[in-house]
């Protein structure tokens, strides 16, 4: 079918505007990030797109240093929030992906638990308030409040089933064909799917273990009702940021928001020749 020029001069617009749409807070936190308090304060200009005076202050601020006499130096900086962050996320990302990745495959190949798809997916169905008020009175007993594991294996949990889900539709497209060659030869079913079936599902593996990072990365509302002081992660540490003399520390907002960025983009750079076949995976099955 022959589409005429004013199609995709119409494509290209609308891709263009939603670009555009989707770059502006990027671009405006960016700005944000490298403003001097003059800049960013109540009584400063936030239209100004650009900083007339870059500066590195909100960095320094953030990490202990008192950069300007209108707001007083932190009580906590960010490197402890970081820190939760990343322990928090990687080890959920972990507990999700293996014990996702084990009931997928179970469930894909032999067929038992015809229920467990829809039980997982239950996990997901009710409120994140209702659901948080008894764990957060059953991690209270078990002293496990305001603790990185605690934290941790409550993220594997609520990541679970877009773990499983996303792992069982590739194990469904996966040909079948070549585990059962390799059980032929001998191979136990244990050595199929660590020598056979896993490093084929590479692409799968690193596109569903980005998006349950990103959740476990951006969460708030867990954090917030599971930590108190010490293990606070960056979304409840940035909501803290506030001065009763210039309000909200926007600059210095900006500045955690940019660094809490680095992890994803990193993440999704390093594993990018895996993610595009992941995504794909089985699109064009026979």
């Amino acid at each position: 079918m022959t589409r005429s020029p004013a199609f995709h001069v119409f494509r290209t617009a609308a891709l263009l505007l939603a670009l555009i749409f989707v770059l502006i807070p990027v671009l405006w936190m960016v700005s944000m990030a490298f403003k001097p308090i003059q800049e960013w304060s109540a009584t400063g200009d936030l239209l100004t797109w650009w900083p007339r005076d870059p500066t590195l202050d909100n960095f320094r601020y953030i990490f202990g240093e008192r950069t300007s006499e209108l707001i007083v130096a932190l009580e906590r900086t960010a490197g402890r929030p970081i820190l939760a962050s990343l322990l928090s996320s990687v080890v959920g990302t972990a507990i999700a992906m293996l014990a996702g990745t084990a009931a997928a495959y179970g469930l894909s190949r032999f067929g038992s638990g015809r229920n467990l798809p829809l039980a997982l997916i239950q996990l997901r169905l009710f409120p994140p308030l209702a659901v948080m008020i008894p764990v957060m009175v059953m991690w209270a007993y078990l002293d496990l409040i305001d603790t990185w594991w605690g934290l941790s294996l409550v993220y594997g949990i609520v990541t679970l089933p877009f773990a499983f889900w996303l792992m069982k539709t590739y194990f469904d497209d996966m040909p079948r064909e070549i585990e059962e060659a390799a059980l032929v030869e001998g191979c136990s079913r244990f050595r199929v799917l660590t020598r056979v079936t896993l490093p084929m599902m590479r692409g799968p593996l690193a596109s569903s273990a980005l998006l349950v990072f990103i959740l476990n990365w951006s969460d708030y509302l867990i954090a917030l009702m599971l930590t108190t002081r010490e293990w606070v992660t960056i979304p409840v540490y940035m909501a803290s940021l506030s001065s009763s003399m210039t309000g909200q520390l926007y600059g210095a907002k900006a500045a955690l928001g940019l660094i809490a960025a680095v992890p994803p983009v990193i993440l999704g750079i390093a594993i990018q020749k895996h993610l595009v076949r992941g995504l794909t995976f089985g699109a064009l099955k026979q």
